[in-house]
This record gives structure tokens, sequence and C-alpha cells, in this order.
């Protein structure tokens, strides 16, 4: 068990990474994330909801919290009677290694940071590539992402993951989609009269967890393939437009290339010839990301009518194409900051690759 002083400083400084940047977060996606944050702190089950009422308390007092550490800076870490800075991950995990935590820190959306400190549940190695599944959560911020890569390592959250696979089903549910509902047909998800039978999701649910973890390794594997769009690319983009359409767009730019990498999602649904992880992919596939690649749906249901496999494969391919070209384009006037205003260059992006996705001005 980690000292209690550590926890209690990563703690603090997730608080204040959630107290300076939770604006990065739409209202709709705010009010989710703290509900589970919430639900992390009781001990509550992605599946329960609790009282409204009681929530909103909690997100009231939260937020008087944020705003009195708002100004305050990361506490750096005790570590063997010393202090460490909070991004020094290797001296902080190099001090947990034998009691079987992991840490993290690093930067989500708009730069946004990420803390967290889990207990260890899986070391292992895919396609060459160290992976770890963490369990138990003893701090968190409010972002929760399910997967990442530090330091060449792939992270998977098992927790972030039963929340996410919850929150989606229950967010996708009332448009019954085709898609998810044959993803929940194969997972035994479904009662006689065609809907969710909520007792088996609860007691199927990390059945399905462990059967989906698979496919957040494989995005990040994805991403750690040679790509397009560098990551230099992405974070110029990021400093210069956060929180900007431009921004959503190289991020899903990013995450269509590691999903249609041959090694990566996409590749290895096909190669598995994994027809739930398939269907789930596209139930979750929205926004932007499914703008970037239309091929994929389309493929998907003429599947369901031939059990042609190579259908999904032609349209990964093309998929991964177009999208590599616009990465190209994204990065070519990108170049163009070192010269132009950012006024130009989003006005560049805008005509180039907003425009044709009926994003932007013609």
């Amino acid at each position: 068990m980690p000292d209690f002083s550590l926890l209690e400083t990563i703690q603090r400084n997730c608080a204040i990474s959630d107290a300076r940047d939770s604006g990065v977060f739409s209202l709709c996606s705010l009010i989710l994330k703290l509900r589970n944050l919430y639900k992390w702190e009781e001990h509550v089950e992605p599946w329960e909801e609790p009282e409204p009422a009681v929530v909103l308390d909690w997100i009231s007092e939260r937020e008087e919290f944020w705003e009195s550490i708002k100004d305050e800076q990361y506490h750096p870490l005790p570590i063997d009677g010393r202090l460490v800075d909070p991004f020094d991950v290797e001296t902080v995990n190099a001090h947990l290694a034998d009691r079987n935590f992991m840490y993290g820190a690093g930067y989500g959306r708009s730069l946004k940071s990420v803390f967290f400190l889990a207990e260890v549940l899986v070391r292992k190695s895919v396609d060459q590539k160290p992976v770890v599944v963490l369990g138990r959560e003893k701090a968190r911020e409010l972002s929760g992402l399910p997967a990442m890569v530090q330091d060449g390592t792939i992270i998977i959250r098992r927790e972030q993951v039963r929340f996410f696979l919850c929150d989606q089903i229950n967010e996708l549910l009332p448009a019954a989609k085709k898609s998810l509902q044959h993803a929940l047909g194969l997972y035994g998800l479904l009662g006689n009269d065609g809907l969710l039978d909520r007792q088996s999701l609860i007691e199927k649910l990390d059945h399905m967890v462990d059967e989906e973890i698979p496919t957040f390794i494989y995005h990040e594997l994805g991403e750690l393939q040679e790509q397009p769009l560098a990551s230099a690319t992405l974070k110029q983009i990021i400093a210069t437009f956060p929180g900007s359409l431009i921004e959503f767009l190289t991020r899903a730019i990013k995450d269509v290339l590691a999903d249609t990498h041959a090694r990566g999602l996409l590749g290895h649904i096909v190669a598995e010839k994994n027809e739930a992880s398939l269907a789930l992919y596209i139930s979750f596939l929205g926004g932007l990301r499914k703008l970037l690649c239309p091929e994929i749906g389309e493929a998907f249901f003429s599947f369901l009518e031939t059990g042609d496999w190579m259908l999904i494969e032609q349209a990964r391919t093309t998929c991964r194409r177009v999208t590599g070209r616009r990465a190209e384009t994204l990065t070519a006037l990108c170049a163009e900051l070192a010269s132009e205003s950012p006024q130009k260059v989003r006005k560049n992006v805008e005509r180039e690759l907003l425009a044709p996705l009926g994003l932007g001005p013609p």
C-alpha cells in the first residue's frame, strides 16, 4: 500500500488539475464525468444511479473546493525522504515497484494534466510492447482515461473501461442503433423482448470488459506505429488552437489512423474475426471519427448480410488511405505556423479540411 502522504498528495494534484481545467469539457461531458467521479469516490457501481439531489449537492461542494485550490501549483511528491516532480513517473514507479501499484502522469484533452494511482492486475507483452492492466484506483482526476501510453508502456485502466462501456451503452440505447443491438445480442444481454436486460448487464459486465480490453490495447498499439500525423504536429495544434474544432479534428484523425493501422484496433478485430467487438466499435463510432470514415459503417451493414470479413478489411484500408491524405494536408498547413499567423492557418484548415466535411465555411 502506498504511503498515505504520497497518496494524499497525488489526489490533491488530481483535484488541482480538475480545478484548473474542468472547463475543457462540454457541459454534458462535464456532468457525466462528475457523476462518475462521485461514483468512484463513493464506491458506486457504474450501473447504479444515485439520487440526483445527492449528486448535485456533491457537485456543488466539489466546485466550491475547486475554487479554493484553483491557484495552487502541483505539489511535489514525497518519495524516500525527498520531493519529486509529479511528472517524474519513473522515479515514483521505482518507489512503488514492490507494492504492486502504478502511478501515472501526463496530459489529456487540451493538455489537461492527468494523474492516477492504481493497483496492478496484469503485466504482459502484446506485439512486443509492454502492457499493464490496472485494477482498483486509489487516486484519479476527472478525465478517467481508460487507456494511454506512458514511457512506451500501454496502460489499461480497467475501472475506467467498466464506466466507459456502461456509459456508452446507456447513452446509445434510446437511439436503438442496430449495431449496438447486434453487439448486445452477441454478449447475451438482450431479453426475450429484444431490449437490454439490466440484470444480465450487471452479471456479464466484467466479462464484456475483459473481452473488450484487447480493443483498447490495439488502439494504443496502433498509435505507437509510425503514422502520417506526428505527435509534434498534434502538440503544436493543441497549443495553438486549444479546445477548438481544429484540435478535435486533429485528435479524430490521430484516432482513426491508430484504429485503421494493420496492427491497430480494426486490424486486430478483422484478424480475430471478433464480431461483437466490431459491432461495439461501429456503435461507438461517432462525431468527427464517423465523418472521417463513413466506409466503415457502410461496410458493417453489408457485413451483417454477408458475413464477409473482406468487406471490413477493404473499408479499413480505404479509410486509412483517405485519412492519411488528410493527415498530410494538416501537417503541411500546421508547418505554415512558422511563417503565417494562427488566424491565417485556421482559415486554411477550415477551407482545406473542415469545409469538405461540412464543418466549416465553403
